[in-house]
């Protein structure tokens, strides 16, 4: 039921992909000014996987509420993800690795089909590769409570909704109020650079070429 539909996708990937243009679309205010552009020399390369696995007779995703520190990033909702290790093979390893680490995701299950945009993260100073995969069933999620609060899975298709987007006044970690899109979902507010990898995949899966089921 959903091979086709991922076979697109992964065809699509192939393609040059919709890029800034659409990661603004759900970009903070901050966004706009040319230096959050440039990346530094120092920045350090990341990455994030999208999983996409059936459930309810649907394709879902998998989110993470990452645990309240003393961060850039605490408390916020993103995919599961992290920092490039000198051990990893590539950065693909490193979401799959990440996936593993946080969510219990079991890496042999699972077929990359290709990458988004990278999108610079300033605040934090990392290049974030997203990888977009595919799982026939849907995984026992095992969380680990030093790195994710809470799970969150999510109808792909969901995710386009107007009924889910707005713009407010957020606070940052830093103190500084941010005019920004972003997501409701399950109550809680996605914004910044997951809201922007969002926005970039609903591009893709909104063409023409792709059609839900």
């Amino acid at each position: 039921m959903f091979l086709s539909f991922i076979e697109q996708v992964k065809t699509r990937l192939k393609a040059p992909l919709p890029g800034e243009d659409a990661q603004l679309l759900m970009a903070p205010s901050t966004r706009q000014f040319p230096e959050e552009f440039m990346v530094h020399p120092s920045a350090k390369k990341s990455a994030v996987l999208i999983l996409l696995f059936p459930f309810n007779d649907s394709l879902h995703t998998v989110l993470i509420q990452r645990p309240i520190y003393e961060g850039v990033h605490s408390g916020q909702v993103s995919f599961p993800g992290g920092k490039y290790e000198e051990g990893d093979q590539h950065l693909s390893f490193t979401a799959l690795r990440e996936a593993s680490e946080e969510v219990g995701v079991k890496t042999n299950d699972v077929e990359i089909l290709g990458k988004l945009t990278d999108l610079y993260i300033r605040p934090s100073n990392f290049i974030v590769s997203p990888f977009l995969a595919f799982s026939a069933q849907m995984p026992d999620f095992l969380i680990d409570n030093h790195e994710v609060e809470k799970i969150i899975t999510v109808n792909l298709f969901s995710l386009n909704s107007n009924e889910i987007k707005a713009e407010k006044i957020i606070t940052h970690s830093s103190g500084n109020e941010i005019k920004t899109p972003y997501y409701e979902i399950e109550g809680l507010t996605v914004w910044g650079a997951t809201a922007m990898i969002i926005s970039e995949l609903n591009a893709i899966i909104n063409e023409s070429k792709i059609i839900s089921f």
